[in-house]
């Protein structure tokens, strides 16, 4: 069966045939750079430069959206990427970028309605692999014993990424830099503790809660500096890992699933899990949730046997 195409137009009839991609999606970048949304810039200009390679080489301009926004032209662009090695996460986040642009187009009335044009490809999330650690390896990483001042500061980091719940003083009030959501913690006692050890002597001018960024930084320098933190963050991560003798990948997103994890063993309410995460979504933070250990699985299976086997009637 042939399928329909819309077009929206705004008052000035506009010529979609000769809209090209790059230009286009390099308007969207610059908007999202006056908004200093640099992660996002970051993933546009990488979708970017990776359709530009697939669509003919490096500083391509020929790509008419009209070739572009196919079917058949995104399936072939799922399937460059997965010769490349491409995870299907890197695909769904290159196609989701594509779809984003796409849309806008379709409201600049600059590309053409086309129903379930990416129904074909994949925009999901895939979770094979184990973000999170067991209670054990997180106990391991928060109480090894270390020589190194580093991997000490480290491990105090990893304490209080847990206790700041994923984030200066006396009640923590700040605003997620992803989503914007407000957020609002009492300090616990055991986290001051931690944070005044890391901080030592170190003044706290920066503006930072940790001692890692200057705060003299402004624009695009402040998120370069950030992304540096971040690098010797995780690669300090990697070493205390080791220390501790856990075989899995760690990181600073492994943190932050290893909490909500731990919430989670505990029977806390996803909603509540998902309000001390900042999500806007509660869908957002089942994804962040894998299954319960098999430990919980079978604690919970016995009891269930158990109230039902051992089950003694109150009548009578």
């Amino acid at each position: 069966m042939r399928k329909l195409k819309f077009k929206f137009m705004d008052k000035e009839e506009k010529n979609v045939e000769m809209v090209h991609l790059s230009p286009y999606m390099k308007s969207v970048i610059e908007r999202l750079t006056a908004d200093k949304k640099r992660p996002a810039v970051h993933t546009y200009n990488a979708t970017l430069n990776s359709f530009t390679k697939f669509f003919g080489g490096q500083g391509t301009e020929e790509m008419l959206v009209t070739d572009v926004f196919t079917a058949g032209k995104l399936k072939e662009y799922e399937a460059w990427l997965r010769s490349r090695n491409a995870s299907w996460n890197t695909v769904s986040t290159y196609m989701r970028r594509i779809r984003c642009v796409y849309n806008k187009a379709i409201e600049d009335g600059d590309a053409e309605y086309i129903p379930g044009l990416f129904q074909g490809v994949f925009t999901g999330v895939e979770s094979k692999r184990k973000k999170s650690l067991s209670l054990e390896n997180q106990h391991k990483l928060m109480t090894v014993k270390v020589e190194s001042e580093v991997l000490r500061e480290t491990q105090l980091v990893v304490c209080l990424l847990f206790q700041y719940a994923g984030m200066s003083f006396g009640i923590l009030d700040y605003n997620r830099q992803k989503t914007g959501t407000p957020m609002r913690l009492e300090i616990l006692d055991t986290a001051e503790l931690m944070r005044k050890e890391l901080m030592g002597d170190k003044k706290p001018a920066s503006g930072y809660l940790f001692p890692f960024l200057s705060g003299t930084k402004t624009g695009y320098e402040a998120y370069l500096e950030y992304n540096a933190a971040l690098s010797r963050f995780n690669r300090n991560l990697k070493a205390l890992k080791k220390a501790a003798g856990i075989a899995s990948d760690v990181t600073s997103y492994t943190i932050r699933h290893s909490f909500a994890m731990a919430l989670k063993e505990q029977n806390v309410p996803i909603e509540m899990i998902s309000e001390l995460l900042g999500h806007k979504s509660i869908k957002t933070t089942q994804i962040y949730l894998r299954s319960f250990s098999l430990e919980k699985m079978t604690e919970v299976n016995s009891t269930c046997f158990g109230c039902v086997y051992n089950y003694v009637s109150k009548v009578g």
